[in-house]
């Protein structure tokens, strides 16, 4: 097992750019300001026992979003001041009620900008690939941006290019780090890579199901990328301690476990999940962004449960137990307050556990039987002083990992 808990925000950032130095700003928000964020059931404070270290980042965003066409993309939120936009998101494949990774990096960021009436705007590429996200990051830098914000792992290689051609603007990159296709990382000095210990959300999860009753599981993974997978092994991981304190005999808890190869819904995931639901799987994790509008309706017609992922998803449907999440608002946040302080973490990837309560499931809103706060709490400290620590190893496969109360059936 092997200890990846403590790194990130408790890093010491002993230097500041000067390509990156923010300063202060006299650049103001238009007295109309159309806010294109939404309600998101993600409020980023339910996280961790109570999180705050951002000022309860996440929360209602919503507002009216301005949308119109220009260079391909479509780029909405702040009414124009005239010097243009200074804080900038690019979504990836979804919009920013994705109810996902651009959702709460985009809650993120509006919430800083309307605290500080700093102008800001999301683009929208028209277009997927490496060549529309330039071009969308293109469009962001002559409308003003100093700071852009990219959520996903698709801009791991458009990123790499823009830091370079755009050596005076802070870049943020959400759950990956730069490289040039080749996977050979390269953080610029004006770029901090921003990631999770999905494992430790995924643990949280599992550990909370089992010790709120079940012992039918199920984990349904979109692309098995790095994310994805730390998720599900961490999901054993906790199935398999709560077992353990509660003395369950050995194949007491069953686990199916499968990646649909798709993050997005399919018909063949709602037949899917409805067969493991009819054949006794009680609640599935669904991890794959919106693989759960499959999954959900399985749920719901079956009478079962969901678990959702990245954001707080209870608002999608009374199905959903709970969610494994990332806290993207909190982490979006805290880098944007580290420019405008002068200490923009430029040239790290930082990794947000536990321990900095960068991930964690939102006990205000989940519907657990008899899984308490206090439950809770008493693990997830255990996670932050390090009494237990969860296996990140992406390279073991679901069913070699080592449990005896629990029983995975992997389907590939």
């Amino acid at each position: 097992m092997k200890k990846i808990l403590a790194l990130a925000l408790t890093l010491v950032l002993i230097f500041s750019l000067a390509a990156c130095n923010g300063g202060t700003t006299n650049t103001t928000t238009d007295g109309n300001n159309d806010n294109a964020g939404s309600n998101s059931g993600g409020s980023s404070d339910n996280s961790g026992g109570g999180s705050g270290d951002s000022g309860n980042t996440g929360g209602n965003t919503g507002g009216n979003t301005d949308n119109n066409t220009d260079s391909g993309s479509t780029d909405s939120g702040s009414s124009g001041a005239a010097d243009g936009f200074e804080l900038a998101l690019i979504t990836d494949l979804g919009s920013i009620d994705d109810r996902s990774f651009n959702q709460g990096s985009w809650e993120g960021l509006e919430q800083y900008a309307l605290e500080h009436n700093i102008t800001h705007k999301y683009y929208q590429p028209a277009d997927q690939g490496d060549d529309a996200y330039l071009n969308a990051i293109d469009l962001a830098v002559q409308s003003g941006a100093k700071v852009i914000v990219t959520p996903g792992y698709l801009f791991e290689t458009p990123v790499f290019v823009a830091q370079e051609r755009y050596p005076d603007v802070c870049f943020i990159l959400i759950d990956g780090t730069p490289h040039s296709g080749d996977y050979n990382t390269v953080v610029g000095n004006n770029t901090v890579g921003v990631l999770y210990a999905e494992e430790q959300a995924g643990f949280l999860a599992g550990y909370a199901a089992v010790r709120d009753g079940y012992r039918m599981l199920g984990f349904m993974g979109g692309i098995a990328v790095p994310a994805v997978v730390r998720f599900g092994i961490g999901y054993i991981q906790g199935a398999e301690v709560a077992a353990q304190e509660l003395g369950l005999a050995d194949g007491s808890v069953t686990m199916n476990y499968y990646y649909t190869g798709a993050f997005w819904p399919m018909p063949e995931i709602q037949t899917g999940a409805a067969a493991w639901y009819n054949d006794g799987i009680e609640v599935i994790f669904s991890c794959g962004g919106a693989i759960s509008d499959s999954i959900i309706p399985a749920a719901s017609q079956s009478g079962n449960y969901v678990i959702g992922v990245d954001v707080d998803q209870s608002s999608l449907s009374d199905t959903i137990i709970t969610s494994a999440m990332k806290e993207l608002a909190v982490s979006v946040y805290d880098c944007i307050s580290d420019f405008y302080s002068g200490s923009f973490p430029g040239g790290q990837v930082l990794t947000f556990s536990a321990t900095n309560h960068g991930v964690g499931l939102p006990m205000n809103t989940s519907r657990f039987n008899t899984f308490t706060q206090a439950d809770y709490d008493a693990i997830f400290n255990k996670l932050v002083t390090g009494q237990i620590t969860v296996d990140d190893n992406i390279d073991i496969a679901p069913d070699a990992i080592p449990a005896s109360a629990v029983v995975v059936n992997y389907l590939g």
